[in-house]
């Protein structure tokens, strides 16, 4: 039908007053014309549930039954998943963007429950306790916490008096992103839970100060220089690094070096009448007491001499010191024998081809072979004879490499830079704090997937069980992210208007 004069074509039907109320800061209303959905982004989805479903029938292909409704095979079952959500973002587009804003608390405790649930009574797959099995079919609640999760920060965030710069603030989204974490480590998915770091780009965006990023990306560092240098070492590279930061930030390293000095001193004591007394402490370990000494002292001088910033570069300092003297314990005691055996490999600390390394060697082999113009399709040798385990699943990214090769798998990556893009370009033109904040969180959960596993699966990050987006198998996973990214569709046709349509 049509609107008056108007030639846009109305998908949906009228709810409340139809416009934008200035006070409501989750999303429009109103009707839903065929023009406002940005189609771009539609279209890129349909391009890639597709070809991931075409990658999908290579991995399991059967010459006995080629029925793409075959329900038996891993390609029948995802046929009908896709079925099923292109269903579901149908009916998305339909819904009145605000509800969104109103369900998204309900559906936060309610699928935090589900989780609590599978914690204890959930199904166990690859290690993980996780699943919840019905009959053949097996769903995943943790795909959709992450819907929920990024539902409910955009709420919070997008009150009225909301000011991250507050502990408040940090303290509540920790608690909304910490316990469904909390959940998903204790259902043993460690690599599920890695995901939800994503939301630590929208975060970024909504203006979170980069000191957090820094002290993250340091601790990452040291964890793995951990493992290939001496402590002795380790040490006087974070001093460089803390002395460098201090440099930068107050142009004087001068009360750094005082302190780290005094450091130095205490350590190299107690080492030395310790060693006199018989007592075997490491010189290292002798440090990290030295550190623990000189804290009440730095902080009566950064009081007394007004340097604030004195107290967090010694802290950095105090902190990468104890934590780097601490990641011997966390990787004996704390990760699995698998986690362990991943991360050797990834530092090439261990090489087992025929046991933890197989996955990976056989995934590079299956992408190099690929060439630059692949095999064809149905034409892998490495995916017709099942040489790489999970290759429908985590490892779906070794098929398009060797069977579309190199023109094919920079044609799945610029795919995925696409869609994020538009996902941040529909974010950046939302009037509503909650829509910004929503299709960032897409935008990040998205990409920390797409980049995880195709990093997974070249060799430059562990094997950690995270599907390709609406590229490897499985219901949970396609069902969540059309979820994800048609209510970001829904909600950036709600805000459209004139000036938005500038800026495509």
């Amino acid at each position: 039908m049509t609107n008056g004069g108007n030639n846009r074509i109305q998908l949906g039907f009228p709810v409340g007053d139809g416009g934008v109320k200035s006070g409501n800061r989750g999303g429009a209303g109103g009707r839903l014309f065929a023009s406002d959905i940005d189609w771009w982004t539609v279209g890129t989805y349909v391009v890639m549930v597709f070809f991931g479903w075409l990658n999908i029938y290579a991995a399991v292909y059967n010459e006995e039954q080629t029925g793409i409704f075959d329900l038996s095979q891993r390609y029948g079952m995802q046929m009908l998943w896709i079925c099923i959500s292109l269903s579901l973002a149908v009916s998305i587009l339909l819904i009145d963007g605000k509800y969104w804003h109103m369900l998204a608390y309900p559906f936060y405790f309610a699928m935090l429950g589900v989780m609590l649930f599978v914690l204890f009574f959930g199904h166990t797959s690859h290690g993980a306790q996780s699943w919840l099995a019905v009959g053949r079919i097996k769903i995943q609640p943790v795909e959709f916490m992450k819907f929920v999760t990024a539902l409910a920060l955009a709420r919070y965030m997008s009150a009225y008096d909301f000011n991250l710069r507050t502990r408040k603030a940090i303290y509540n989204i920790g608690l909304i992103v910490g316990i469904p974490v909390l959940l998903i480590l204790g259902q043993n998915d460690t690599g599920s839970a890695m995901v939800f770091g994503a939301f630590l780009f929208m975060l970024y965006r909504e203006g979170l100060g980069a000191g957090l990023y820094v002290v993250g990306l340091m601790l990452v560092f040291l964890f793995i220089i951990s493992f290939l240098l001496e402590p002795l070492p380790i040490l006087f590279i974070v001093l460089g690094l803390c002395l460098a930061a201090q440099a930068v930030a107050n142009r004087n390293a001068r009360d750094t070096i005082r302190y780290l000095a005094l450091v130095l001193l205490l350590g190299i004591a107690v080492f030395g009448i310790l060693s006199i007394c018989g007592v075997e402490i490491g010189f290292y370990r002798a440090l990290i007491v030295g550190t623990v000494l000189s804290a009440p002292w730095i902080v009566h001088y950064a009081m007394r001499h007004h340097l604030p910033n004195l107290w967090k570069f010694v802290a950095l300092f105090a902190g990468a010191i104890v934590f780097t003297g601490m990641v011997d314990y966390v990787f004996d005691n704390v990760l699995q024998l698998h986690q362990q055996k991943r991360i050797l490999d990834l530092l090439g600390i261990e090489n087992d081809p025929h046991g933890w390394s197989y996955n990976v060697i056989q995934s590079k082999i299956a992408i190099g072979s690929g060439g630059v113009l692949g095999k064809g399709f149905l034409g892998g040798t490495q995916t017709r004879f099942s040489f790489v385990p999970e290759q429908s699943t985590d490892f779906i990214f070794c098929t398009v490499g060797e069977e579309w090769g190199f023109l094919g798998a920079i044609g799945v990556v610029a795919l995925f830079v696409f869609l994020i893009l538009r996902l941040m370009r529909m974010g950046e033109r939302q009037k509503e704090p909650f829509g910004r904040i929503y299709c960032y969180s897409v935008a990040a959960i998205i990409f920390v997937h797409f980049t995880i596993n195709i990093a997974m699966t070249v060799g430059l990050f562990p094997v950690v069980g995270i599907p390709l987006p609406f590229f490897s198998y499985g219901g949970s996973s396609l069902l969540a992210f059309t979820l994800l990214l048609f209510v970001a569709v829904r909600l950036d046709a709600s805000q459209y208007d004139e000036t938005a349509r500038k800026l495509l």
